[in-house]
């Protein structure tokens, strides 16, 4: 239910600090500081139709997002507006300003978060600003074409009169007609024009804003302004609609207002499941009883409109923001949303207060605004641009400093009438910052090959400059990145690992290669070799495509070739699931070798090792994208039925013991290096890899470069193939997670069941009689295990227990047992304690239980029984002896994939127990997207050379290869826990490119070709590494902390 009962908390009766994170913040309180960490990308999409890129931390919360909008666009009210986004039950909702972004959005790569108007006042006149009633009006104009904004044919061609006055100017019957024809404001269009020109006629000499203005005196007296209707029925089962405005709660039938109830009239608003309630203050003069039900199509679309109406209420009729409730003490009884932000009374006092400064905006449809700039004086409009900084000129201190790592990017939906001259409401620029502007795509692109070591250590002014640039373009592309930051501040770099809980114990995950200082060592050769080929950043890209195809082709051949012949030597394998693999996957393996093939050739013409560059311009990779990416399309149909594939090879795992037993040798192999099924899904993540790749390339090209335009057809094609397969893709990357984990796992009988999803999993230390002993935790979206590890041959994990999300409540509880970073779980039939190695860990684990209880909560009941023998509650499974545990694992349940042979193990799982770490559903879904091959020169702490050597990095791990034509990787090295950082002077390490990877005593250096492969090679690296525990100081003798 919606409501809650106001308590003490455990924490308050222990004199602890109320966490503001849990619902709303209390006046003049500041959000908590965001931790520093990797950057996420997540795209906006603007209201006049233009995208933009924000990078913001991957623990951030929404008001860090929020806010990096609001000041990229200098908007002072920009609390009238909120972000909506897709969930993944692709329902739109608002972004909560207090939860971290990446909890609520799961695929930020592949979300589209619309800025949109999110409060609508009675009257345009509260809003002070011009920018402000800008934005409203470009909104009206949205809800127009979308239908959204009904009303009779008059008023229509009234608001479209206006739109045009603001767009074009004073009445042209010719301009008019020719605009209208290429612009739809409404579907139907044709038959209002007459009428539209008539009603423009009028509008000689009226300004833009003052356009504005009049459509918004017109819009706000429309019965549907700002509504956006909630399906839902009432008592008697009559379809009608709720919506929520400034006023109250109103009641629709069709788009006809038939019932309203002011806030004042309303007592209490709350839900129960998918019943929406309100209780109204008795009135002797009403017939309406105390109160209302309405049923909503579920519980979700219930709670979102309750929180909604919350929200509504809260600005419009509160005075200053809501202090939040305290946690109740054992369990709680409904949501704890509250509003977050200033109210409407705080923002209209703080623009009459002017504690603020106007700037100039340009409006993207208009082409009368910009030629009316050019005819005011120069140093007025000027004088009043403040220079761009990467702080606010208003809003909280602490949100500042995560958002001066918030690197702001644009993505410019391309327009084949307009030539790139328009932009989103921004800074207008100085003369002198206009000329950087205008050259900042071909200056960056110059500069970023004469970069040295030492300028990489300082604080270069530029990167504290976006660089923009405007683009022309095919229709169909999509989007275009084109970043403009510099890289993260230090900072965010410092990346340490976390000590073992046993120091003594020998850990496997050390390969005798890595430590081995006696391996032959290649001299400073390679540097003379490499200066002979080009140094532009375009071959840099051009070469990542064929170094990472190279694996790509590797990774298929694992299938095609190695497991094809195992199967065929053992012959257990149904004839249909092997035509439905092998059929699959060989046309696959055939097109890329070509398309290999295609990059290779091209790459030796860049570099001048054949005379035919001569006769043509070869300097280019585009056409060669756009040509191969196109005939992929037509391998959709087998990448569609990889899904297939996973499901029916698992099931055929299942129902043959010989299949299960060929499976589980094949994946002991040393070629392959992964999870068998992980193999499977390969084709769909080197899609993503070409998007980005793509989008790289058309970033770092200037519009008018010889390859721009076949490398942005390139990218918007790939770009609707990763659309198409996306959907797909998020189901095979759970079932592939749930599967890989029943095989570390033993004593389940159900781990993979429909509507199960993997949430995070990692090594905590649980409070019994016997102490703090550590256990591996498996977090779903329904149930919480934990597991220890047994000393058999296999390396499996033994389940001990299981928690049930339904109905469990979470608590920090450090001062009531004395242990730091320490939680209770308390379920319905058992409560356990646990601690996380460091405070980072314990805030990462809090995060994703209280995510699952609520996904739990959402659920028809609890869950399944999921142990073969759940032990019972009375006893807590660790109080047994530690030998009596080893001889359980050996007669443990056999329904799982349980092997008494060697099982793999360096696993993730395996990983995080030695490292005494966690990773999430997340972690390993930018880990997908953060592949890359290559050539590295690896150096040794006491050793003098460098041995160079074929490294691929994928799923947490850097993989050794002696050249890329091995077929096996000679050693692996887990990156989880480790720390990555630029040398200090005193490591005298006097090279260029050199990357520093060290846990414990165990130090690396690695030197790439070039500046480029650096960053590369630092950003996918630092995906992995990010994840690992790590203090909440930097230590201090971690020099140029990268």
């Amino acid at each position: 239910m919606g409501e809650t009962e106001q308590r003490p908390t455990a924490g308050s009766r222990l004199g602890a600090q109320e966490n503001s994170g849990i619902s709303t913040l209390e006046h003049g309180q500041k959000p908590p500081v965001t931790p520093p960490g990797k950057l996420v990308s997540i795209k906006i999409q603007m209201l006049d139709d233009t995208q933009e890129t924000f990078d913001v931390p991957q623990r951030a919360p929404g008001k860090v997002l929020h806010d990096a909008v609001c000041n990229h666009l200098n908007l002072v009210e920009g609390d009238y507006f909120g972000l909506e986004f897709p969930d993944h039950k692709k329902m739109m909702v608002w972004l909560d300003l207090l939860k971290p972004v990446m909890k609520q959005i799961r695929r930020p790569k592949h979300v589209v978060v619309k800025f949109v108007v999110k409060f609508f006042p009675p009257d345009h006149t509260q809003l002070q600003e011009e920018l402000t009633r800008y934005l409203f009006a470009l909104q009206v104009k949205q809800d127009l074409a979308q239908g959204r904004l009904t009303c009779n044919d008059t008023s229509t061609a009234l608001l479209i009169s206006h739109i045009v006055q603001s767009e074009i100017g004073d009445f042209d019957e010719t301009i008019d007609r020719e605009h209208l024809a290429k612009n739809k404001y409404i579907p139907q269009q044709e038959a209002l024009e007459d009428k539209i020109m008539e009603f423009h006629r009028n509008h000689m000499g009226q300004t833009p804003a003052e356009s504005d203005f009049q459509l918004l005196e017109i819009a706000r007296r429309l019965e549907m302004y700002g509504i956006r209707l909630h399906p839902a029925k009432d008592r008697e089962g009559t379809k009608i609609n709720l919506a929520v405005a400034n006023t109250g709660i109103l009641v629709f039938q069709g788009h006809t207002k038939i019932n309203a109830f002011n806030w004042a009239k309303v007592r209490k608003l709350s839900f129960k499941r998918k019943r929406f309630l309100i209780k109204l203050r008795p009135d002797v003069n009403s017939s309406f009883q105390d109160t209302l039900e309405f049923l909503m199509a579920s519980r979700d679309f219930c709670k979102s409109f309750w929180k909604i109406c919350v929200e509504h209420h809260a600005f419009f009729r509160l005075f200053e923001e809501p202090k939040p409730k305290p946690k109740p003490v054992l369990f709680s009884r409904g949501s704890s949303f509250r509003f977050s932000g200033r109210t409407q009374k705080q923002v209209l006092d703080y623009v009459k207060e002017g504690g603020h400064k106007k700037v100039q905006f340009e409006r993207k449809h208009s082409k009368i605004h910009s030629i009316r700039s050019l005819t005011a004086q120069p140093s007025e409009q000027h004088s009043e641009v403040p220079k761009q900084s990467s702080s606010f000129a208003f809003g909280d201190d602490n949100d500042a400093t995560a958002v001066q790592s918030c690197r702001q990017g644009k993505e410019m939906k391309a327009s084949t009438e307009d030539t790139g001259q328009r932009r989103s409401p921004s800074l207008k620029k100085s003369p002198k910052e206009s000329r950087k502007v205008d050259g900042a795509v071909v200056s960056t692109a110059e500069e970023e090959e004469e970069i040295t070591k030492d300028k990489m250590q300082q604080n270069k002014p530029q990167s504290q400059q976006p660089s923009t640039g405007s683009l022309t373009g095919s229709p169909h592309l999509s989007e275009l990145s084109i970043n403009s930051q510099g890289g993260p501040s230090v900072a965010n770099m410092s990346l340490s690992p976390n000590l073992s809980p046993d120091a003594k114990q020998a850990s496997p995950l050390i390969s005798p290669l890595l430590n081995d200082p006696a391996c032959i060592r290649t001299d400073d050769e390679e540097e003379v070799k490499r200066k002979r080929f080009p140094t532009e950043k375009a071959y840099f890209i051009a070469k990542e495509v064929a170094t990472t195809e190279r694996t790509y082709l590797k990774d298929l051949e694992v299938i095609t070739s190695w497991f094809q012949s195992a199967v065929n030597k053992e012959d257990c394998m149904p004839d249909t699931l092997k035509n439905l693999i092998f059929s699959n996957f060989e046309p696959l393996h055939k097109f890329h070798a070509g398309f290999l093939k295609e990059i290779e050739q091209r790459l030796a013409l860049w570099e001048g090792r054949s005379n035919a560059h001569i006769k043509g311009d070869y300097q280019r990779i585009g056409d060669v994208m756009l040509k191969n990416i196109q005939s992929m399309k037509q391998l959709t149909v087998h990448l569609r039925k990889h899904e297939e594939v996973l499901v029916e090879l698992e099931t055929g795992i299942r129902s043959s013991r010989k299949l299960e037993t060929l499976c589980r040798d094949f994946e002991l192999q040393k070629v392959c290096y992964l999870p068998l099924n992980t193999f499977l899904l390969r084709p769909l993540h080197r899609l993503m890899h070409y998007k980005q790749i793509m989008e790289r390339l058309c970033k770092h090209y200037p519009p008018n470069h010889i390859d721009f335009r076949d490398s942005r057809a390139a990218l918007a094609e790939i770009s609707e193939m990763v659309a198409q397969l996306h959907s797909n893709m998020i189901k095979m990357e759970n079932f592939q997670k749930l599967h890989e984990l029943k095989k570390d796992l033993i004593g389940i009988d159900n781990l993979v069941i429909p509507g199960r999803e993997f949430i995070r999993l990692g090594s905590l230390s649980k409070l019994s009689g016997k102490g703090l002993q550590q256990r591996m935790f498996f977090l779903f979206n329904d149930i919480l295990l934990y597991t220890s590890r047994g000393l058999t041959a296999s390396n499996q994990f033994k389940v001990h227990g299981h928690l049930p999300l339904y109905d469990m409540t979470i608590e920090e509880s450090e001062e009531e047992w004395g242990v730091p970073h320490c939680l209770t779980l308390r379920g319905q039939h058992q409560s356990i304690i646990v601690a996380a190695s460091t405070r980072a860990e314990m805030d990462k684990w809090t995060e994703d239980i209280q995510m699952a209880i609520d996904l739990a909560e959402k659920s028809s009941g609890p869950a399944p029984e999921l142990l073969a023998s759940s032990p019972p509650d009375s006893k807590s499974p660790d109080e047994a002896p530690a030998d009596q545990e080893s001889e359980e694992d050996l007669s443990a349940s056999r329904t799982s994939l349980e092997r008494q042979a060697p099982h793999r193990g360096n696993t993730t799982v395996h990983v995080c127990w030695h490292r005494n770490t966690s990773v999430s559903m997340i972690d390993f879904s930018i880990a997908v997207e953060n592949q890359l091959s290559g050539n590295l020169l690896r150096k040794f702490k006491n050793s003098n050379g460098w041995q160079k050597l074929w490294v691929v990095f994928t799923n947490f791990c850097m993989f050794f290869y002696k050249s890329h034509q091995d077929n096996h990787p000679l050693a692996s090295l887990p990156l989880l826990g480790y720390s990555l950082t630029i040398p200090s002077e005193s490591e005298n390490i006097h090279k260029d490119y050199v990357f520093k990877l060290h846990f414990k005593s165990h130090v690396y250096y690695f030197r790439a070709e070039s500046e480029y492969t650096f960053e590369r090679w630092m950003e996918v690296i630092r995906s992995a590494t990010s994840s690992a525990p790590r203090p909440l100081a930097p230590a201090p003798r971690e020099p140029h902390a990268y």
